[in-house]
């Protein structure tokens, strides 16, 4: 049987149009203009998730360095696709990525999908309601 969906890297294929309409309906990113949502994508490492008719199911980036830390962002599943796994295949793409696999710390900020990041190893930080981590630096 056919894989229903592929995740993609290539910024060339992103639907930006798109991901700017889902961002500006959230509750983080209510005032992004389009060209504010094409210069994140600039400078981030994205992922776009795709049926196999290229239609696009859903996006997330990482501000990074590409070494140390990584920073998710805009973690968006499009209406059409939500409630039938496609975050959780998402996230777990983006965690056995190479480039992410390497990196020291992740974080992210969330309102509400604490125990969606936790099943996945990220902790709560301090008394934050928002902010989560993977920190997998040895400091000694």
């Amino acid at each position: 049987m056919e894989q229903e969906y592929y995740i993609s890297t290539d910024k060339n294929q992103l639907n930006v149009a798109a991901i700017r309409q889902f961002i500006t309906t959230s509750y983080w990113g209510d005032n992004r203009t389009l060209n504010e949502v094409k210069q994140t994508i600039e400078n981030s490492y994205c992922f776009g998730i795709y049926t196999q008719k290229n239609e696009q199911i859903g996006f997330a980036r990482v501000v990074t360095d590409y070494i140390y830390f990584g920073y998710f962002m805009d973690v968006i599943i499009f209406e059409k696709f939500q409630g039938k796994g496609f975050g959780k295949i998402l996230i777990e793409h983006m965690l056995e990525d190479a480039t992410i696999k390497k990196l020291k710390t992740l974080a992210l900020k969330t309102k509400d999908a604490h125990a969606l990041y936790e099943r996945y190893g990220f902790n709560k930080i301090g008394d934050s309601p928002l902010w989560m981590s993977i920190d997998r630096q040895i400091l000694e």
